[in-house]
């Protein structure tokens, strides 16, 4: 009977886990996932309560050509109705709340601008141009700051594209020109954000949960509280074969054989690793351990092939960032920003404060966002891309304030000065630090990432957002599920191609949709 090992238990094993099941008939009895936390998921992740509050780290979003993560959804059942697929569910719910952005940016003063209009330059215009026609190799270790001036960045495109997929300016341009070819059909509905959607809870209790479930029903053993800290490989100079895996459960070593018919998956990096919740009274912690590089790093030592974790984890001065999840107890809030808005929960996309030190951002959810949320409570999220600097209403850092700081940040953007106090009394905002969350958008160059089955691999593929799929975008739940479907086929030598991949930039229709954005 082969054997089937998943390092770590995020989105990319779990659709590893259940492609194997589907697509290669492997039995789940099969299969082992290991996992260093007490609970699956990985950067899927949310909890709580309405009492002492819901917190998570972040929240996905969706579009139609998701076409492999849409692919795994279709045979999982869903959360709210076993008798439909997850696919089926966040269908249905998105009829229900299509996004059309009537509020995107706003000013200092509390006031929507003209977000229709891009601001370019003739000059941005031509290094749009010139950076999509680009080839990759020639942006090798190439900032996005190294291919447009100043004035760039303070265009309502840059504005509205940063935010929604968490650029900063000293990202690679590598990733930047990945994500403007492979989002080019999104450049027309930028502004409004049509096209865009969310599951319909959480992304841990929509998409993680059910298929963690499925896979146990199937047989598939899930090993909590385990950390693998090492592989051992056979000495043959022709190939990479994977013989040994070492992991620690409660202080205790283990060794375990895996043999050459064995197969070995591996999530290198992690997005979220060390993120710490603050509370109402206090702010994130901002220690780092990296634990969960560390098997990066040891594999990586001496195999070129493998990789090069450093350029990812070494630099949390550029890949930080902070967000924070806010439960009200008062419908007072909502119908402010509903009012404030002009669209109902879930269905007017992000809210920028453009203007604002943290450049802050809010998403009203639609309602209930958790599976146990009572009627009477409601959730929303927000993010700060910038930490260090001091906030225009909290003169601190964003980094170093407690919920109830980041609270009146917030409010102080929204000017609801008469509802101030009320909205704070009913409100219970947990902020979250995560050191590595855009650690993948990092200037790197070709190597740093290992190919999802390296060259003479026998049994050993990288999954996750730091395994290189060309072409494809990081920060996303499809690349993740798509660098499963690419391991477990190629592994196993099926007769099968991963999803489709678009690519909008071969439809004339979707070019000149995008070419008259440019021009606004």
């Amino acid at each position: 009977m082969n054997k089937y090992y998943f390092v770590g238990s995020g989105i990319a094993s779990l659709a590893g886990a259940a492609y194997l099941i589907r697509d290669a008939e492997a039995l789940g009895k099969e299969i082992t996932i290991f996992e260093a936390a007490d609970d699956a998921g990985g950067a899927l992740d949310a909890h709580g309560s309405p009492q002492l509050g819901y917190f998570m780290s972040g929240s996905r979003m969706f579009e139609h050509h998701y076409n492999a993560t849409l692919d795994l959804l279709s045979f999982i059942p869903s959360v709210s109705d076993p008798l439909l697929s997850i696919k089926e569910e966040t269908e249905r719910v998105e009829k229900d709340a299509e996004w059309h952005n009537k509020a995107r940016l706003i000013n200092l003063d509390g006031v929507t601008v003209d977000f229709h209009q891009m601001g370019f330059s003739e000059r941005d215009r031509l290094d749009l141009f010139a950076l999509m026609a680009r080839t990759e190799h020639s942006l090798d270790s190439k900032r996005i700051t190294d291919c447009f001036d100043e004035h760039f960045f303070q265009t309502n495109f840059w504005f509205e594209w940063c935010t929604l997929f968490a650029f900063e300016s000293w990202h690679s341009a590598i990733e930047f020109r990945r994500y403007l070819l492979r989002f080019i059909h999104h450049f027309s509905t930028i502004d409004t954000q049509e096209g865009i959607f969310r599951t319909r809870y959480n992304q841990y209790e929509a998409i993680a949960m059910p298929i963690v479930k499925w896979l146990r029903d199937k047989g598939v053993e899930f090993r909590m509280g385990t950390r693998v800290i090492d592989l051992g490989f056979a000495t043959d100079p022709d190939s990479i074969t994977v013989n040994s895996l070492t992991t620690v459960s409660g202080g205790v070593t283990q060794e375990i054989p895996v043999g050459e018919e064995d197969l070995v998956f591996v999530t290198n990096g992690s997005m979220t690793a060390d993120k710490s919740f603050g509370s109402m009274t206090m702010a994130p912690t901002q220690a780092v351990g990296g634990e969960a590089w560390k098997l990066w790093e040891v594999m990586a030592a001496g195999r070129p092939d493998f990789g090069n974790p450093t350029v990812f984890n070494g630099h949390i001065d550029e890949s930080a960032w902070e967000s924070f999840t806010v439960t009200v107890s008062d419908p007072k809030f909502f119908r402010l920003m509903e009012a404030y808005t002009g669209s109902a929960p879930g269905r007017g996309g992000l809210l920028t404060f453009k203007d604002s030190q943290w450049l802050l951002t809010l998403s009203i959810f639609k309602q209930p966002f958790y599976v146990d949320q009572p009627a009477d409570v409601s959730v929303w999220w927000g993010y700060g891309l910038y930490l260090d600097r001091p906030g225009d209403y909290v003169k601190k850092p964003m980094k170093e304030c407690t919920g109830m700081e980041i609270l009146e940040e917030a409010l102080g953007h929204l000017h609801f000065d008469d509802d101030r106090e009320a909205i704070l009394a009913s409100s219970i905002c947990i902020p979250c630090m995560m050191p590595y969350i855009t650690s993948q958008f990092l200037v790197r160059k070709h190597g740093d990432r290992p190919q999802v089955v390296p060259p003479k691999s026998k049994n050993l593929a990288f999954i996750g957002q730091f395994a290189e799929l060309p072409d494809d975008v990081v920060f996303t739940v499809e690349y993740s599920v798509r660098s499963a479907q690419m391991a477990v086929y190629t592994l196993l030598d099926l007769e099968m191609e991963p999803s489709t991949f678009y690519k909008g930039q071969y439809d004339l229709g979707v070019l000149w949709d995008a070419f008259k954005t440019m021009l606004r």
